[in-house]
């Protein structure tokens, strides 16, 4: 019976990788095919042909596409780090009224689907002159990663012990100091896991990167890959898509790889008390 159980467990771990691979391993083959061999499906590597990648990389603006979206994604998470760590200090340790509500205020900001706050936010944009520029996108992007990141940090900082804090205090420490040399050291393994996750969120964001962003030099990757088509579907150039969509997967599965462990402690960090 055990070893029924055991063999069920790995089967079950199996089939989860299955699914969750698969369709990136998919892409990998594809990407390293041209001509009809796209549309012959195969699930073992028959041929290794860099086309696909040099197309991608040589024409057209795909590598400022992706320096686009780094800058993006960088500046979207310092700024909801450091807007993130101190609303948190503020939440979890400043006691004022409606402080319970305002949290959750900020966290049903988030709830909101893209499309509600889409209009609204097209206006903010262009009456503040950001239109068609990346600062756009890191305004806009700060209101799925901020309220996730403020969350975080608050219930993680709730754990920490307040004799810390009062130590120092009574050393005379300023209290930017203690948020930067007191808190900060101990928040790491929460704020790699929300600042990965805000990268995430930033990295493969579509809609308002599509609507705020025309021109083919200042667009991101997602809508750079989006906009690889043919005239037809026979034309479509599938294996350029697949190439391009590997290049833009790969970062993220270097960085959760990365910092897997850290990862692991923040999200599960506050999860138990002893």
């Amino acid at each position: 019976m055990k070893i029924l159980k055991t063999v069920g467990f790995y089967l079950l771990v199996a089939l989860i990788l299955l699914f969750s691979v698969f369709p990136f391993y998919y892409a990998v083959l594809t990407s390293f095919e041209t001509g009809t061999a796209i549309f012959t499906p195969n699930y073992l590597p028959e041929s290794f042909d860099l086309a696909n990648y040099a197309q991608v990389l040589g024409q057209g603006f795909f590598p400022r596409n992706i320096l686009n979206s780094v800058a993006v994604a960088a500046a979207t998470v310092a700024i909801s780090l450091l807007l993130g760590v101190t609303a948190a200090f503020a939440l979890a340790r400043i006691r004022f009224r409606g402080r319970k509500l305002l949290l959750l205020t900020i966290l049903s900001v988030s709830m909101f689907p893209q499309i509600a706050v889409l209009s609204g936010l097209f206006e903010i944009v262009r009456t503040l002159g950001l239109y068609n520029s990346l600062a756009s996108l890191v305004m806009s992007y700060l209101i799925f990663t901020l309220p996730f990141t403020v969350w975080v940090l608050t219930t993680f900082m709730r754990d920490i012990p307040v004799e810390i804090e009062e130590a120092a205090i009574v050393d005379g420490i300023s209290p930017w100091r203690i948020v930067t040399r007191v808190f900060m050291p101990l928040m790491w393994p929460a704020m790699v896991t929300t600042g990965l996750l805000a990268f995430i969120q930033a990295w493969n964001e579509f809609l308002f990167a599509l609507t705020f962003v025309s021109n083919n030099s200042t667009r991101t990757a997602p809508v750079a890959i989006a906009l690889i088509s043919g005239s037809s579907a026979q034309e479509t150039p599938w294996g350029a898509i697949m190439a391009a969509s590997v290049i833009v997967t790969t970062p993220l599965i270097i960085l959760i790889l990365i910092f897997q462990r850290r990862i692991v402690a923040g999200l599960t960090a506050g999860g138990v008390k002893g």
